[in-house]
């Protein structure tokens, strides 16, 4: 029999398209590291234009998902995974230069950033949009368990390799080497074998501005209002993102302030968290043999759910053992989230026809994004009126219905990832 866990390892052009996806991860850890700290070192800036630098960082996904949906699926996915590679690689580069020549300001890496933000929306989607096409549906996902490792990797190393590099080199040099990891990505994907029949002859601005481009946006929704499958599983995601992002505003808050923990049991707190998600990474294929998908998806939500009311009862015990009990609570949060995320994934991706993953995907990253300030201003809000604990007690009871959610749905008894490919709803 073949192993199932080292299949992918045996495809080329998987390989490839891994290889590419984790430098361009990589690359994007370090300039979430870099970018902040050269406006606030490099340039000044005040509070609030620091606000504005973060603020942008979401402004891609509201507004330029849904079209760059259309265009990907209008045209073959792997020349546009390495356009947006080589753009960016490019962008970054006028910061340096920028700071070399003397001009680098607030507004050119404000649209930097921008602009950067855009090609990301395009690549995450793309590679979500492209697996699908690449590989057999039986093996997403095991593909997805890769790819969310790298991410976990990426997140870890990202961090602290950049935190390191801004020690030894300024911030605008640093992002010397993230633009070196795009172009590393656009060469591993560019050897990838796969061609795709091209659906369209439309490009990105066609794409835009043609009058059908609402209609196919409205079929890329049907997918996830019309499937089943897919309108429950976007349902318990976008549940799961409005609670988590309801306890985020009050959670520094509640360690800092209530717990008056040092900035030693924070770090620890945060590195635990990606510490988690790559132990995630690395279990979510064989906790979904084990389980089958439906149940892994349920097991996961439920025990983020669980995990995280028990962090106020961290007020109940001494500093040390609150800070030990927070910490453990953050890692199994950040596992189960992954085990949850590569499975939702793959099931999303196998019972949606190849001409509509990419506007698919795009309608599922505007609603789950869509929810972010939604969450994060009623958590704001909460935790002046009720407190932080309740209001973290409150967040993760509406984590643990994102588990309900899946639990009362047909989706919890799939056991595998259909193989067949599916028709149109």
């Amino acid at each position: 029999m073949t192993d199932k866990r080292t299949t992918l390892w045996r495809h080329a052009d998987f390989r490839n398209l891994w290889f590419g996806l984790t430098a361009s991860l990589f690359g994007s850890k370090v300039t979430a590291v870099a970018l902040p700290l050269i406006a606030a070192v490099s340039l000044a800036a005040t509070p609030f234009e620091m606000g504005v630098l973060i603020a942008a960082e979401g402004l891609p996904y509201l507004f330029i998902s849904l079209f760059a949906g259309v265009w990907l699926d209008r045209s073959a996915k792997r020349p546009i995974l390495i356009l947006t590679d080589l753009v960016r690689a490019g962008l970054l580069l006028l910061l340096p230069i920028g700071w070399a020549g003397d001009f680098l300001s607030f507004p050119l890496l404000l649209a930097v950033s921008l602009a950067v933000g855009v090609c990301t929306v395009v690549s995450d989607i793309g590679s979500a949009s492209y697996l699908p096409l690449l590989i057999d549906r039986k093996d997403l996902v095991e593909g997805n368990s890769k790819l969310e490792l790298s991410s976990s990797a990426s997140d870890i190393a990202g961090n602290a390799i950049g935190g390191g590099l801004l020690q030894i080199i300024s911030a605008p040099l640093a992002v010397i080497i993230n633009s070196f990891t795009y172009l590393v990505s656009a060469v591993f994907t560019g050897l990838i074998g796969h061609r795709e029949a091209k659906p369209a002859p439309a490009g990105a601005v066609e794409a835009a501005v043609q009058p059908g481009v609402w209609r196919e946006i409205a079929e890329g929704a049907q997918p996830v209002l019309r499937n089943k499958v897919v309108r429950t599983l976007v349902t318990a995601t976008l549940v799961f993102n409005l609670f988590t992002l309801v306890i985020e505003p009050v959670f520094l808050i509640f360690i800092t302030r209530t717990l008056g923990l040092e900035p030693f049991f924070i770090g620890l707190i945060f590195a635990s968290a990606g510490a988690g998600a790559l132990v995630g990474a690395l279990v979510a294929e064989r906790a979904t043999r084990l389980l089958g998908v439906g149940r892994a998806m349920v097991f996961s939500l439920v025990i983020a759910g669980l995990s995280a009311l028990l962090i106020p009862v961290a007020t109940q015990l001494p500093k040390t053992e609150a800070s030990l009990l927070i910490v453990a609570m953050h890692f199994i949060d950040s596992a189960m989230v992954i085990i949850y995320n590569v499975n939702q994934r793959s099931l999303r991706s196998a019972v949606t026809p190849d001409d509509l993953q990419g506007r698919m995907n795009a309608t599922i990253r505007m609603v789950v994004m869509g929810v972010t300030p939604v969450g994060a201003l009623a958590g704001g809000f909460l935790g002046g009126w009720l407190g932080a604990q309740q209001t973290l007690a409150l967040g993760a009871v509406g984590v643990l219905l994102s588990g309900v959610v899946i639990l009362l749905s047909g989706v919890r008894s799939v056991r595998e990832i259909p193989d067949a490919d599916p028709v149109a709803v």
